[in-house]
């Protein structure tokens, strides 16, 4: 028997390696068109996030290695034109020739290749896609060799979110765009893909949904897209919009397809005798819906292809279908894993569903490094079988693998309550996180519990019921705080006919207060599912009812109350050292026209504030400036956005103040965003000293320097010296008929070098100046410059760094660090931030408590 595999990857290899095993006399031939075989696809990503460190890594099998464990015969960089299924032979295009095989068994095993849409700029330099190692190796080839510091990442499915994580890991500023109206379509119901945008959101990484793609912009290269009516930045764009079936050579070859995928029943079987297909090019069935499934997934691939090598071999071996299960990375110690039915599919499929969505711990909550599952849960009202779990969390996968084996075997969710699941603190819970969610379930359907889904809070399903904060402590601003241990009996202030909605961190401690609620005689109680953690929770204010801790909340936002209305606020949006974009600059003047009163002023720290800004509007319009790849803020006990004068785009700036500036905000207002300091921490950069930005009223301040070198052989010991006349501060005299610059004076403004006719001074030295201790306010402070220059942007920012740990580990709550310095000295200062030794990981996990008021 003569079976020839057409395809070298997942499907393909694997199907050919089982035949050979299962019929050690077939004679079995694969043909790829790419060099390499059986590689790594879905290890794409992490290559380019360095996770993975080598090509090779990438390489399950080389051609080689394969035939010599398998006994295949493998043929690369062919690729097959046509296929007569009548004469049963396979027309390939070889190195160059034609080449005509036949077989008496065919497994077709093509794959599929990414979807690149035909808009303007798609094939300029830095368009990546990702499929084989060498799109991969390309883009991190590109990101290192042009130094890339922002990416757009087109696709906000499983692959486009990986590969925006791993961007992100290489340094890049990423933004992930998607025509959908919310990220991973289809695959996760909306409240759940809401949770995990806000997720990504907080981790840094930018997502803008309902925003397709219309052009990719630059002229030598990539250097943007256009998108949604607006223009994004970016030094490279790569494309995860979607792959397609790699069977264009099969049209009208009489196979049988849906929409270029191979049809094949239960056995891999196509319309044709003797051929077989699987893997991505193969459309297979759904395990619970019994219709056709596209499952390009490798899991997929491999097990269709192992069960197609028995079927052909002599074993009949059916596959039983998909269940769509899927897990990804989001980011560190933040996955997302699905399987089964989304609700919106179990209603499609004749289901009456019944959701849940609630929170466990997933292992000992007192073990070190334990967290959380999110987890929304699907099932059929009337019989409670499982259909679905969707899973937000750390270790996804075993919740994912529990309701595989369950929605397979058609368990119920009572059927999970008994099971002996592992347990140890630093595994898992004593009851099982998945089992937990069933009972949360279960309290649902019985009635035991009533509960409000997040789909239909976002959908203002609560607008006429009293919001009751049950957290810890009072935290809900507007709601109403019932301290749960107190409660045996009736609640003052709580009507026990009104509509409460119950509302605490995750929804354990709502449900408690439920029960108790109930036995009192409170009949209109609903939990929201979820609570803060899954929620967006707020409570309209009208006119000056809005409380202080509430003024206080939003201004930590960047919200600064407009004293002479009650319910106004100015809105603080961050420009990134004072430069942004013309789009920027169009979308913070929509913002003013949508939400505030049109009127947009500057601050003296180059911020731009939306003015007069109604309470009721501030979320809608920090959504809105999001979405515009802008933030608010600025305030609090960390470190504050940095300002800079123009720099080289000045006449005397002697350094890149935007590029350092950029450096800085990326490092430290962004990268140390969460890091508590004792008090506010400023950071200014100049291009030169005239100090336009006053750098040395900042708590650090840096100033570009240029330094003269003298080579006294050219000096002339003219009558009118040209050094001597230029210099602005009458630091360079003549002396004896020799050029001298007095080191005490010199501000290394750097105005003399190249004006001697002699070419006496047409050296110099770049560098940086730091001063610390400095600021501005109610005690003003001039800093003060530490001994030494700075010659390279590497030592300034690690500099800066260790300013802050210094000022964050022995600061005083309250103090600025001008005070810190004032109190320890300034040569004691000035010795640890250059030669003393600071312990990052410990200053890092301190508890600091900040005393900044605005």
């Amino acid at each position: 028997m003569k079976v020839l595999v057409i395809g070298g990857v997942a499907a393909g290899t694997k199907a050919a390696a089982k035949i050979k095993r299962q019929n050690r006399s077939a004679e079995v031939k694969i043909l790829t068109q790419s060099a390499d075989i059986s590689y790594a696809g879905c290890g794409l990503p992490y290559y380019v996030g360095g996770m993975i460190e080598s090509r090779e890594e990438l390489i399950v099998n080389t051609p080689e290695k394969y035939t010599g464990l398998t006994g295949v015969e493998v043929v690369t960089r062919c690729e097959v034109t046509s296929v007569n299924f009548q004469a049963k032979t396979v027309t390939a295009l070889c190195q160059g020739q034609t080449w005509l095989e036949s077989y008496d068994k065919l497994v077709i095993a093509t794959g599929a290749t990414p979807f690149v849409p035909q808009v303007e700029g798609i094939r300029l330099p830095g368009v990546f896609t990702m499929r084989t190692p060498d799109d991969a190796i390309a883009l991190r080839a590109y990101v290192q060799d042009r130094h890339c510091r922002s990416a757009v990442v087109v696709g906000a499915g499983f692959i486009g979110l990986e590969i925006a994580e791993n961007l992100q890991a290489q340094g890049l500023a990423v933004t992930v765009i998607d025509a959908a109206d919310q990220i991973l379509p289809k695959i996760f119901d909306p409240e759940m893909a809401g949770y995990a945008r806000r997720r990504l959101r907080q981790n840094g990484i930018r997502v803008l949904t309902g925003t397709p793609l219309s052009e990719i912009t630059g002229t030598e290269r990539a250097d943007g897209v256009l998108a949604g009516g607006s223009r994004i930045g970016a030094d490279l764009v790569v494309l995860a919009i979607g792959i397609r079936p790699a069977t264009t050579f099969l049209d009208g070859s009489g196979l049988a397809m849906e929409k270029g995928v191979i049809v094949v029943d239960e056995m891999m079987r196509t319309n044709i005798p003797d051929v077989y297909a699987a893997g991505d090019c193969a459309l297979v069935r759904n395990q619970q819906t019994h219709q056709p499934q596209w499952s390009a997934m490798g899991s997929t691939a491999n097990i269709t292809a192992r069960a197609l090598a028995c079927t052909m071999t002599g074993t009949e071996t059916p596959y039983g279908g998909c269940l769509g299960t899927g897990v990804v990375r989001l980011g560190e110690g933040f996955n997302a894993g699905r399987t089964g039915l989304t609700e919106a599919q179990a209603r499609e499929a004749g289901y009456e569903p019944v959701t849940v969505v609630c929170a466990s711990d997933d292992k000992a909550h007192y073990y070190p490094g334990s967290s959380f599952f999110m987890t929304k849960l699907i099932a059929d009202r009337s019989t409670h079988q499982l259909l679905g779990i969707q899973v937000l969390g750390s270790a996804v996968d075993k919740m994912v693998d529990i309701a595989v084996t369950g929605i397979a075997a058609g368990l119920t969710l009572e059927a999970f309550n008994s099971l002996d699941y592992s347990y140890a603190p630093p595994f898992s819970t004593a009851i099982h996180p998945f089992v937990q969610a069933c009972l949360v379930l279960e309290n649902k359907l019985s009635g035991a519990m009533t509960s409000m889904p997040p789909a239909d809070y976002a959908a203002g399903a609560a607008k006429d019921y009293q919001v009751v904060d049950v957290l810890p402590k009072p935290t809900i601003a507007g709601a109403k705080w019932v301290d749960l241990a107190q409660v045996n009996g009736p609640v003052e202030g709580l009507d026990r006919d009104a509509k409460l909605l119950l509302v605490c961190n995750r929804g354990r401690r709502a449900y408690l207060l439920q029960n108790r609620l109930r036995h009192f005689g409170y009949t209109q109680t609903v939990v929201l599912e979820g609570g803060v953690t899954m929620n967006e929770v707020k409570v309209q204010f009208a006119g000056a009812a809005i409380p202080p801790d509430e003024i206080k909340r939003v201004k930590g936002l960047g919200c600064l109350q407009d004293k002479r209305y009650p319910d106004c606020f100015n809105v603080r949006v961050i420009t990134r050292n004072g430069k942004i974009t013309s789009e920027e600059q169009r979308k913070i003047a929509e913002a003013a026209e949508l939400f505030g009163t049109g009127e947009v002023t500057m601050t003296t720290r180059l911020t731009l504030e939306v003015q007069g800004v109604p309470y009721a509007n501030l979320d809608a319009l920090m959504t809105f400036l999001n979405d515009a790849g802008l933030e608010t803020g600025g305030t609090g006990s960390k470190v504050r956005p940095v300002v800079s004068c123009k720099g080289t785009t000045c006449q005397y700036g002697l350094i890149d103040t935007f590029q350092l500036s950029q450096k800085l905000h990326d490092l430290f207002y962004i990268g140390y965003h969460d890091v508590v300091l004792p008090h506010k921490f400023k950071l200014a950069v100049g291009g030169c000293p005239n100090n336009c930005v006053k750098p040395n009223l900042n708590d650090l301040g840096i100033v570009g320097q240029r330094i003269p070198e003298i080579n006294m052989a050219k000096c002339r010991g003219c009558q009118v010296c040209q050094i001597e006349k230029t210099c602005p501060i009458g630091a360079a005299k003549l002396v004896d008929g020799k050029l001298q610059i007095d080191a005490d004076l010199c501000n290394h403004c750097g105005r003399c070098v190249s004006k001697c006719p002699f070419k006496a001074i047409e050296e110099s030295t770049y560098g940086y100046k730091v001063y610390i201790g400095g600021r501005w306010g109610k005690k003003v402070a001039e800093g003060k410059p530490l001994s030494r220059i700075f010659t390279s942007e590497e030592e300034v920012l690690a500099l800066v760094e260790r300013a802050i740990l210094f000022y964050r580990d022995e600061g005083i709550t309250g103090e600025r660090f001008a005070d810190t310095i004032a109190r320890l000295g300034f040569d004691y200062v000035e010795d640890k931030l250059l030669n003393g030794s600071i312990d990052k990981d410990s200053i890092l996990k301190k508890t600091v408590v900040g005393g900044a008021k605005c």
